[in-house]
Parts: structure tokens; sequence; C-alpha cells
């Protein structure tokens, strides 16, 4: 392990989460959870006409490292569809377990590679892209 697990990258991430409040009025809706810890992440979504995101409203409740991927998450959601959220959420998965080294599918997430040893924190890491997948896909269905 060469990199501190909770270091001064991490923490200003968790404690600056982009769109860190609930929508009014969002298309669809996604809660995720985490077994281990407790960690939670609720994420609400609007689309664009394309499928895109539009718009995202967060609440997290989750340890730094649930609330820094979360913060990384909703900095570059805005104007990603649902396929390319489908696919950083499987590719950061596919990462912490060990298959492939690369993460530059999404900004920012080489602040969380030390995290990659320590499978317990690996469910709040993946908390919000899972849920703003699931969200993504829910509107998507909603308006077909």
């Amino acid at each position: 392990m060469s990199a501190p697990l909770y270091n001064n990258d991490i923490l200003r991430l968790a404690v600056s989460i982009p769109h860190h409040a609930r929508l009014a009025d969002p298309q669809a809706t996604a809660e995720r959870r985490s077994p281990t810890c407790g960690s939670r992440v609720t994420v609400d979504v609007r689309l664009d006409p394309e499928g895109r995101i539009a718009d995202l409203g967060l609440e997290v409740r989750a340890c730094a490292l649930g609330q820094a991927s979360a913060s990384l998450m909703a900095a570059h959601a805005i104007g990603q569809d649902i396929e390319a959220l489908e696919e950083a959420r499987d590719k950061l998965a596919a990462y912490l377990i060990g298959v492939g080294d690369d993460l530059s599918f999404w900004p920012g997430l080489e602040v969380l590679a030390a995290a990659r040893d320590y499978p317990a924190r690996h469910a709040s890491i993946r908390l919000s892209f899972d849920a703003i997948a699931q969200a993504a896909a829910d509107a998507a269905k909603a308006h077909a």
C-alpha cells in the first residue's frame, strides 16, 4: 500500500460535492446503500431530449471515500448519456476488483486508487456511479 487511504485530496472532495441537494421534480430517483458500512447515496436526475443528464441532485450519507467518489461523479455527470454512465459504473467496478488499471474513463478517479487495496470500501465508492446509472435508465424508460 503505497498511498494513504485518506489524504487531503479525498477530504477536499468529500466536503465539496457538486449538486448536493435533491431535485424538486426529478424524472427518476435511485438510491444505493452499502450493506458493509451503511453508506447511502440518493441520486435524482432529469434528462434532456437526447437522453443526457441535464440536472442532477444528490443526497450523500457516506464515508469520506463514498463522498469523494460522489463528488467526482457529480462534477462530470451533466451532459453524460446513459451508455457513458453505465460504462463508467462497470469500469469502476472492474478496476476496484483488479480487472484493468485504467481510470481515464472518468476525470479525477485516480485519487481513489489507494482504495483498491481495501475491498470493504469498494461498495461505498461505487454507490454514486451505480445510482446515477440506474436513475438515468429509469428516467429514459419513463419517457419512452
